[in-house]
């Protein structure tokens, strides 16, 4: 296996702020992450509340964080179709129209996952 510069630790370090990079980015360029994360706040609390198991909770809030990093995805899709070009395009508006419906699955997800564990006898 080849590392870069400083071996594989330093690469870790440089992918590490790499993705706080795109975090931050997130947080600051998009409204829907922004309310995902106030929705992940309260999500964590209501699933340690709201169950006893750890396989719950674990289902509870791992289902919204699959919503965060669908959004992200979603994100890094419109900021490629975006530095492509500004012109309408098919391609390009059917791939942010996928990216769109995949956070919305994801949501659905979640919500179905919240149903059916705070409704399982």
């Amino acid at each position: 296996m080849k590392s870069g510069p400083g071996g594989p630790f330093s690469r870790l370090i440089r992918a590490t702020y790499f993705s706080f990079s795109g975090l931050r980015a997130a947080f600051q360029g998009e409204a829907a992450f922004r309310l995902e994360l106030l929705i992940l706040a309260l999500v964590v609390p209501a699933a340690w509340i709201l169950t006893n198991h750890g396989a719950e909770r674990v289902l509870l809030i791992g289902s919204w964080l699959l919503v965060i990093v669908v959004e992200l995805i979603n994100s890094a899709i419109e900021t490629v179709v975006d530095r492509l070009g500004t012109e309408r395009h098919e391609l390009s508006g059917r791939a942010k129209d996928l990216g769109s419906a995949a956070v919305f699955c994801a949501i659905v997800l979640a919500v179905v996952v919240w149903i059916i564990i705070l409704t399982a006898p």
